[in-house]
């Protein structure tokens, strides 16, 4: 578990860097994109890697690495927009940010370890294809609860889905990294 913890701080350190250099360019404009605009942009990083992972070629040259980097950090940016629904600020200072990138990428490492306990190490096992399999099911849930206005019944919300979905593609980065 020790290593698990080790590969995973690396993953979500290399996701934050590159994260935070792109808000340094670019500020927060991402607080303009809806909650539905966030699940396609999750959606696309997802459904390019699994047309990669089909196909076995790409004519776009970036590796699918920045692919699940990208689905980590539209997680926490996600994240962060359900903490702030009722906040209209569109720039947020870099400190802030920085404090809900940390919270969030902390809670849903504590959830992996939780589900580690559990499960075994399990994903250490699966296929890099399942992990993506996995990641589009989940948006496909997040897309049902956002078209049902965020009404379940008896499942988690779109946060669980989301820290899901972090977990997988870390899950991945170690596996690609490996």
């Amino acid at each position: 578990m020790n290593k698990t913890s080790s590969q995973y701080d690396a993953a979500i350190k290399l996701c934050k860097d590159l994260f935070l250099k792109k808000m340094k360019d670019y500020g927060t404009a991402w607080r303009n994109l809806r909650p539905t605009s966030l699940t396609d942009q999750i959606f696309i990083k997802a459904q390019r890697i699994k047309s990669i992972e089909e196909k076995g070629t790409q004519k776009v040259l970036d590796d699918i690495t920045g692919e699940y980097i990208g689905i980590i950090n539209y997680c926490i940016i996600s994240l962060i927009q359900l903490e702030l629904k009722d906040d209209t600020r569109v720039e947020l200072p870099y400190e802030e940010v920085e404090q809900l990138y940390n919270k969030y990428s902390t809670q849903t490492k504590q959830l992996m370890e939780d589900k580690n306990h559990d499960y075994g190490e399990a994903w250490r096992d699966m296929r890099i294809s399942s992990l993506t399999d996995l990641i589009l099911m989940k948006i496909f849930r997040v897309k049902q609860i956002e078209d049902n206005k965020g009404q379940t019944i008896v499942s988690e919300g779109v946060d669980a889905n989301y820290m899901d979905m972090l977990n997988y593609s870390v899950f991945a980065l170690i596996k690609l990294n490996g």
